[in-house]
């Protein structure tokens, strides 16, 4: 609100006036600043799930599909955080632009081999069922309904540490992507000797 006192002056006027002005047009532009709870969480993953849904259900080829599961994971996943972790502990001795060359090949790794992955539910709807505060993070449930099997769940961590609300780990029939990443990269890593250029390299090759 803006608030006038009979000692307001003209030019004093005009300034409160264009700070309110802007401040509305940034609240316009930008929208209320929302914390991360079980609905925002929840919300979320809705979104998730419904483009993973039509994704899955498209009747696309496999390029294409690949293709829009890259598009999911850069609008929704903490790509930065996930593949951090992937590096493990030489994470904190590489470079900035050695971890950014790294973030965009491994967002292309993921995507294949999660679209892949999730290719396989071709068929089948994702239902969210739960949301639940772990504390540092919200756990969002979702049940896969297949055809030909019975149901089974996928679980997504959310968490806003990065400054944005996005998922960082999928969990899926018990297998954690950020666990089960941690490992492979590991491994890829070891096997280049611990070359973060060489395996970024790799992985954009395999694109």
């Amino acid at each position: 609100m803006l608030i006038l006192t009979p000692m307001t002056s003209l030019n004093e006027f005009k300034i409160l006036r264009r700070g309110f002005l802007a401040g509305m047009l940034t609240t316009a532009l930008v929208g209320p600043a929302y914390a991360l709870d079980n609905v925002t969480a929840t919300k979320l993953v809705d979104e998730v799930v419904f483009e993973i849904n039509q994704v899955i259900n498209s009747g696309a080829s496999e390029a294409k599909l690949i293709k829009a599961f890259e598009g999911i994971f850069a609008k929704y996943a903490d790509v930065n955080i996930i593949s951090r972790s992937a590096l493990g502990p030489r994470a904190r001795t590489a470079s900035a632009l050695e971890l950014n060359k790294f973030s965009f090949a491994f967002r292309s790794y993921i995507a294949r081999k999660y679209g892949r992955r999730f290719k396989e539910f071709v068929g089948s709807v994702i239902i969210v069922k739960n949301t639940t505060n772990r504390g540092k993070f919200f756990e969002v449930g979702a049940m896969v309904q297949t055809p030909s099997s019975a149901p089974f769940e996928v679980t997504f961590r959310v968490s806003d540490r990065s400054g944005k609300q996005l998922f960082f780990d999928i969990i899926i029939e018990g297998i954690s992507l950020l666990s089960s990443e941690r490992v492979e990269i590991g491994a890829l890593l070891d096997a280049r000797n611990g070359h973060i250029g060489r395996l970024t390299q790799d992985l954009s090759d395999l694109s």
